[in-house]
């Protein structure tokens, strides 16, 4: 049997199948939540055939829709607007798959429950003693707690888990630069977001074909500059590449402690320290470097699904989570 998995975002789409396959494109569904079949339709005749459809969402928080009741069904409605006769499988925040019918019946439970399906999977690599899932994307971290392979998160929903530091509201490519900084000398402007600091510092790959940026540019290394003297209320004539680089070097840096403290107040809720990290995203080089500056964490094992099963897996690693539990199931 195979399996394809759909995580659906609020400004990306990813799609992952049971043979290692895995896509990541972006999407914003705030913009036309109508277009989302397309999206989904081209996503699966992109991927091999499947007997089955694995889901899961976090798009229902996208402000397009009036609540998240209301996001959780159009989007069960879009995935059925292109499965055809595939059955589908849903996965909720409870760690249970149902069919399309019960998501529909209890929305909250269906919500933003990705985290926990990569938490499950993730588990396989930490079998005995704590241990702490993080993963990082282009707009939110997951950390989660695990033991003995099990997740024991302290949230479920997206409020409980930013009380407790289990989801932190930040990522590589679409935080907002204003958002991380609150100083006198920058602009409280969307002029740049991560994406630009971490092309400019060389973390992340120029995409001249990607133009989801704070300006609609494409996402180059000229451009993300360009994007980044604007936030010193300059351009690249009145401003230098040294003033640049420092900039964003302070973005990193002040996401590296973000992260540090996150990770810190999720791991002292572990009955002992963490004998292994399991780290997932695109932003895996951020929680390297937040792992490394950080005192509190001792040194353990570090597991990364980026070298375990590529890049384009640990970037869809919800999807194809979701893929391999429901391949699992049966």
């Amino acid at each position: 049997m195979a399996v394809l998995g759909f995580d659906i975002g609020g400004a990306n789409l990813k799609a992952a199948h049971s043979s290692g396959r895995a896509i990541s494109v972006p999407f914003a569904l705030w913009r036309d939540p109508a277009l989302l079949p397309q999206a989904l339709r081209r996503l699966r005749d992109d991927m091999p055939p499947a007997d089955v459809l694995a889901v899961t969402m976090t798009g229902e928080l996208a402000d397009c829709f009036e609540s998240k009741r209301q996001g959780v069904l159009a989007i069960l409605d879009s995935v059925l607007a292109v499965t055809g006769s595939t059955p589908v499988r849903v996965w909720r925040n409870d760690g249970r798959f149902v069919d399309v019918p019960t998501a529909r019946a209890t929305p909250l439970q269906t919500a933003s429950a990705n985290w926990l399906a990569l938490a499950a999977f993730a588990g396989r690599y930490a079998p005995k003693g704590p241990a702490l899932l993080i993963d990082t994307g282009s707009t939110t971290t997951d950390i989660v707690p695990l033991l003995d392979g099990l997740p024991t998160p302290r949230g479920r929903t997206d409020p409980e888990r930013l009380r407790s530091a289990e989801l932190v509201y930040t990522g590589v490519r679409r935080t907002p630069l204003c958002a991380l900084h609150h100083s006198y000398n920058q602009a409280s402007e969307l002029f740049a977001t991560t994406l630009d600091a971490y092309l400019l510092l060389g973390f992340l790959s120029e995409d001249p074909s990607e133009s989801s940026t704070a300006d609609g540019r494409t996402a180059t290394r000229e451009c993300a500059e360009s994007r980044i003297a604007r936030m010193l209320c300059a351009d690249l004539e009145t401003s230098t590449f040294e003033e640049r680089r420092q900039y964003a070097e302070s973005i990193l840096k002040t996401q590296m402690a973000i992260l540090g403290r996150a990770f810190d107040a999720v791991a002292m809720r572990l009955p002992e320290p963490p004998q292994t990290i399991v780290f997932a995203g695109e932003g895996e080089f951020l929680i390297r470097l937040a792992l490394k500056a950080q005192a509190g964490l001792p040194t353990c094992r570090g597991v990364s699904l980026d070298e375990k099963l590529g890049a384009e897996i640990s970037r869809a690693a919800c999807a194809y989570a979701v893929a391999i539990l429901a391949l699992e199931e049966r």
